[in-house]
C-alpha cells in the first residue's frame, strides 16, 4: 500500500466518526463523548500530517476503486493530493481539534439533540472540507462544497430554540444554495462541451476549442458558486449576518478555514481547467479578480472599523482579509500562491483565537458588545485582553507573525503587477487590526472615553442570548489554552524555515497545469519537469516586508488611539477630527451600512448583480 491509497481515508475518517456520534452519541456520557471526539480529531491531524509530508516529494493520486481513465477518457473519482491540498485539509483539521477542545467546557449542557450531534456535524464538516481541497472531480468538489455547506448551514442554526440564529442560518442557506445551483448549471455546461467531470479532463477537451460564450459562461457559473462561499464582494452580505448569531466555536471554523476554501476552489478550478488553450485568458482573470479582491479587502475593512458587535467586526475582517487572498491567488504566480498559502496559515490561527477570546466574553459577561463590555473584563486583561491584543498585531501583519509573512510575500508579488497594489495590504491590515486593538483596550483595560449610545441596532451586541448556562463561573481552562495554542500556531507560520521552504514549492507545483496532468496521467512527468514554473523574487521575510509590516501594526495602534481618545483631543483637533469622523459617516458609512439590510431579497438581488457584472467582464475581456 502506497501513501497515495490512504487518501481517501481523509474524508473516510471523519465520515465514520461522525456516523458513530450520530449512532452511539446518545449513549455516551458528556465526558466520553468529547474525550472520543478529540481522539478522533487527532488521528485525522496525525494522518494528514504523514500525507503532507509524503506530497512534498511528489503529488499523491488516488483513483478511488481503481476506475483510471483509458486513453485520455474517464469515468472514475480521482484524489489529488498536492502539498497545497492536503495543507489546506491539514489546517482545517487543525481548527477542528481546536474547536473540540474548546467546546469541552464551552456549552454547558448541550443546546440541541444528546451530546454527540455537536461532534457528529463537527467532523462531517471536517469531511466535506477535506473531500473538497482533495478532489480532482469537478462533480465531486460539488459535492462535498454542498456537503460541507449543508453542515454549515446546521450549525449556525444551532441554537433551535433562538429564532435569531435560525434565520441567519435560513438566509445563510438559500444565498449559498442559489450559488451552488450556478455552480452546478456550470459544471453541465462543461460536461455537454467535454463529456468529462475530471478537472484535469476538462481542461484537455477544452484545448481542443475556442473560446466562446459557452466557456465563459460555464467558468462564471462554477467561479459563482466559489466567490459566494468566499463572501467576495458583491457576494459577501450573508457572512456577518451567519457570523453574529452562529455558536462561537462555529464562527472559527467560518472564518478560520471554510471561506478561505471558496478561494482555494477558485485558484484550484481556474489553473485545472480553464488555464490552457480554449479556456479563460490570464489578463482577463487577474484583472477581474484582483479588482474584486481590492473592492472586498476595502469594503470589509470599512465595515469592520464601524462595528461595536464583536463578532460582526471579526466578520467584516474575514470579509476583507479574504479578498487580500483572492488577490494573491488572482495575480496567478507561484510566489503569489505561496504568499496566500502562508497568510491563509496564520490568519487561521489569529482569527480562530479572536473568536474564542470573544466566547470567553460571551461566557463571563452575556454579551459581545464592545460599548457596553467597557472596563468590565479588567480581571482579564492579563489573559484573554493580552491574546486579544495579540491577535490584533497578527491581524495587522505585525512581523514575525505568519500573517506577516503572508503578507510581505503577496505585497512583494503584487507591486510587480501594480505599484499601488501593496497599499491596500497596508491599509486594510491596519484597519482590521485597529479595530481590534481597540476593542482590546476599550473591554479589557477602560482605555478611552466612555463610549457613547448607538442608535444603529445592526452595530449592537448586547443583546446575545448567552451560549454558557453558568453566569459568574471561572473560566474553563480550554477556552483559555485553546486560543493561546493558535496564536503561537500563527507566530510559529512565520517563523519556521522549512515551512516556508515547503510552501514555496507548494505554489510551483499548484501553479503548473502540466504538472497536475502529469498527476493524474494525462501528461508524461517529463513533460511537466519542463514546464515547471519557478518562483521569481523573494521567498522570505525582507527588509521591505518587514517595513510594510511595522508600517501596518504602527496605523493600528494610531487608530486604536484616535478612536479612543480622539473625542478628548483639546480645541480646534477634536474639533476637525469630529467633522471629518461626520462627513466620513454621511457620505461613505451611512450608504454602506444601507446596503447591508439583513434582507434576504435583496441578498439574493445583489447575487444575480454579481453573476450579471462578472458576466459582463469577462465577455469584454475574453
Amino acid at each position: 500500500m502506497t501513501a497515495a491509497d490512504l487518501l481517501p481515508l481523509a474524508v473516510a475518517v471523519p465520515l465514520l466518526g461522525a456516523a458513530v456520534f450520530a449512532v452511539v452519541g446518545r449513549l455516551l456520557p458528556r465526558l466520553a463523548s468529547d474525550i472520543l471526539a478529540t481522539v478522533w480529531a487527532l488521528a485525522d491531524i496525525v494522518l494528514l500530517a504523514w500525507l503532507w509530508h509524503r506530497a512534498g516529494k511528489g503529488t499523491l493520486t488516488d483513483w478511488v476503486g481503481g476506475w483510471r481513465p483509458r486513453g485520455g477518457e474517464g469515468v472514475g473519482i480521482v484524489l489529488v493530493g498536492d502539498p497545497i491540498g492536503i495543507g489546506l485539509a491539514l489546517l482545517t483539521a487543525v481548527l477542528i481539534l481546536a474547536v473540540t477542545v474548546y467546546g469541552w467546557r464551552y456549552f454547558a449542557e448541550p443546546p440541541a439533540g444528546h451530546p454527540g450531534t455537536f461532534p457528529a456535524l463537527i467532523l462531517l464538516f471536517e469531511a466535506g472540507m477535506s473531500g473538497f481541497a482533495l478532489t480532482g472531480d469537478l462533480f465531486n468538489a460539488f459535492v462535498f462544497f454542498e456537503l460541507m455547506g449543508a453542515v454549515a448551514y446546521a450549525l449556525t442554526g444551532y441554537h433551535v430554540e433562538d429564532p435569531r440564529p435560525l434565520q441567519g442560518a435560513l438566509t445563510f442557506g438559500i444565498v449559498n444554495s442559489l450559488a451552488a445551483y450556478c455552480s452546478l448549471m456550470g459544471i453541465g455546461l462543461l460536461y455537454a462541451r467535454t463529456g468529462e467531470l475530471g478537472m484535469a479532463q476538462i481542461g484537455q477537451h477544452l484545448a481542443a476549442h475556442r473560446t466562446d460564450a459557452l466557456v465563459v459562461a460555464a467558468f462564471v457559473l462554477v467561479l459563482t458558486g466559489l466567490l459566494v462561499k468566499a463572501a467576495m464582494v458583491p457576494f459577501h452580505f450573508w457572512l456577518p449576518d451567519a457570523h453574529a448569531v452562529a455558536p462561537t466555536p462555529v464562527c472559527m471554523l467560518l472564518s478560520g478555514v471554510m471561506v478561505e476554501l471558496g478561494v482555494y476552489g477558485a485558484a484550484r478550478v481556474y489553473w485545472t481547467v480553464f488555464s490552457g488553450p480554449g479556456g479563460i485568458p490570464a489578463t482577463a482573470v487577474r484583472d477581474v479578480l484582483v479588482s474584486t479582491g481590492v473592492l472586498t479587502a476595502l469594503l470589509g475593512a470599512v465595515m469592520c472599523w464601524q462595528q461595536r458587535h464583536i463578532k460582526r467586526m471579526l466578520a467584516f475582517s474575514t470579509i476583507s482579509h479574504v479578498g487580500l487572498f483572492l488577490i494573491g491567488v488572482a495575480l496567478l504566480s507561484a510566489q503569489g500562491v505561496t504568499g496566500t498559502a502562508l497568510y491563509i496559515a496564520g490568519h487561521a490561527g489569529a482569527k480562530a483565537a479572536l473568536f474564542a477570546l470573544t466566547g470567553i466574553l460571551l461566557d463571563q459577561y452575556g454579551s459581545v458588545d464592545e460599548h457596553g463590555l467597557y472596563g468590565r473584563a479588567r480581571e482579564l486583561r492579563w489573559t484573554a485582553g493580552v491574546m486579544f491584543g495579540l491577535g490584533g498585531l497578527a491581524l495587522a501583519g505585525l512581523p514575525p507573525f505568519g500573517t506577516g509573512l503572508g503578507k510581505a510575500l503577496a505585497e512583494h508579488t503584487s507591486g510587480e503587477y501594480l505599484a499601488w497594489l501593496p497599499a491596500v495590504f497596508v491599509v486594510t491590515s491596519a484597519v482590521t487590526g485597529g479595530a481590534v486593538l481597540r476593542t482590546a483596550a476599550r473591554v479589557f483595560a477602560g482605555a478611552g472615553a466612555v463610549p457613547h449610545d448607538s442608535t444603529q441596532p445592526e452595530t449592537r451586541g448586547d443583546h446575545e442570548e448567552p451560549e454558557v448556562r453558568e453566569p459568574g463561573r471561572p473560566v474553563p481552562l480550554p477556552m483559555l489554552v485553546v486560543p493561546g495554542l493558535l496564536l503561537a500556531g500563527c507566530l510559529a507560520v512565520g517563523l519556521l524555515p522549512g515551512l516556508n521552504g515547503a510552501l514555496t514549492r507548494a505554489g510551483e507545483l499548484f501553479t503548473s497545469r502540466t504538472a497536475y496532468l502529469a498527476a493524474t496521467g494525462l501528461a508524461t512527468p517529463a513533460a511537466a519537469s519542463a514546464h515547471a514554473t519557478t518562483a521569481a523574487g523573494a521567498s522570505g521575510w525582507t527588509s521591505q516586508g518587514v517595513l510594510l509590516g511595522v508600517l501596518s501594526a504602527l496605523l493600528s495602534f494610531a487608530l486604536a488611539a484616535v478612536a479612543l481618545w480622539g473625542p478628548d483631543l483639546p480645541g480646534s483637533a477634536a474639533h476637525r477630527l469630529r467633522e471629518l469622523a461626520e462627513a466620513g459617516t454621511h457620505h461613505l458609512v451611512l450608504p454602506l451600512r444601507r446596503l447591508h439590510s439583513g434582507r434576504l431579497g435583496d441578498n439574493v438581488a445583489w447575487l444575480a448583480t454579481g453573476v450579471a457584472g462578472l458576466l459582463a467582464a469577462f465577455t469584454a475581456l475574453k
